[in-house]
């Protein structure tokens, strides 16, 4: 019984004792001379949370421009001379603006609103609107975006953008207005 206990003592001693040995290697650590491994791997860190916040600054830019160009093009209207429906140089060059930002978000779709001033009857005014919103959908067909994507329609002299009784009013009031969907 002795020679069992002693034999069981040693392997009990032995077996862990090289387990031990063999798992626990040392490994060499390279550091950059002069810095520390933790001192190292706080710079990483900075580096990679300056990175970070850089990344979302970039990010947030971007999203204030693209807010900033869809308010843009909701809130500048295209203009009309009394009683037309023709296109000035002016709306053309704001209507070939328009055009590329919808090529950029092919997902977008625009309302076409017609407005006229309150002068003429309503059903005159009514059909006044609908050609405004008909020529400016025209255009932007015609420069390469989907008719799918334009939906017209007129308010006629309902919707005033400015309710006074005078010429710079009814200017103001002729025109063609454009809501994303």
């Amino acid at each position: 019984m002795t020679k069992r206990f002693w034999i069981g003592l040693a392997l009990l001693l032995v077996i862990p004792g090289l387990i031990f040995t063999a798992s626990c290697a040392k490994k060499q650590v390279k550091s950059e001379p002069g810095v520390t491994g933790t001192e190292s791997t706080g710079a990483k860190r900075l580096e990679g949370d300056a990175q970070a916040r850089a990344l979302e600054e970039e990010r947030l830019r971007e999203q204030r421009a693209e807010m900033a160009a869809r308010q843009k093009f909701q809130n500048e209207d295209i203009h009309f001379e009394f009683d037309k429906s023709g296109l000035l140089p002016e709306a053309k060059r704001i209507l070939r603006d328009r055009a590329k930002w919808m090529m950029a978000h092919p997902n977008t779709s625009v309302i076409v609103e017609g407005h006229c001033d309150e002068r003429g009857t309503s059903e005159y005014n009514m059909a006044l609107g609908d050609r405004r919103a008909s020529s400016t959908k025209s255009f932007l067909v015609n420069v390469g975006i989907a008719s799918q994507r334009l939906t017209t329609i007129s308010y006629g002299e309902e919707k005033p953008l400015d309710p006074a009784n005078n010429d710079e009013a009814w200017a103001k009031n002729r025109r063609v207005h454009f809501v994303l969907e």
